[in-house]
């Protein structure tokens, strides 16, 4: 086994380990990271409608119109400022935050202090 392999593997395990706590409900949704090797994603989800009620990403419209700017973490917190306007536009404030399964540094941590500098709490 490839050893990229193995670190998808292992981060699955933990997300799934993390999710059996980490539930979306409507009056708090699940703030859901993912990233890959050039983009960030990040959506916010009422797991029992299973409905994504906000998402913003570095391919959103807003985000590539601003050009590359800065590296990974600063579009990264760039994304966290966008979801947070979003969620804000649709009445949500508090949520419940889903790493998914990465360390909470580097581009993960961005996100979420680009969310809560415009004012989403978790």
């Amino acid at each position: 086994m490839s050893d990229a392999r193995a670190i998808a593997i292992a981060r699955r395990k933990r997300h799934r380990r993390v999710r059996k706590k980490v539930v979306g409900r409507p009056e708090r949704p699940r703030l859901s990271v993912f990233k890959s090797a050039r983009h960030i994603y990040a959506q916010i989800i009422s797991d029992l409608e299973a409905r994504t009620l906000a998402a913003a990403s570095t391919l959103s419209p807003e985000v590539r119109a601003q050009g590359k700017v800065g590296n990974k973490t600063a579009q990264a917190k760039r994304v966290g400022e966008l979801l947070a306007e979003r969620a804000l536009a649709a009445q949500i404030r508090q949520v419940v935050f889903d790493r998914g399964g990465y360390r909470f540094h580097g581009r993960v941590k961005a996100l979420a202090a680009g969310a809560r500098e415009k004012g989403l709490q978790f």
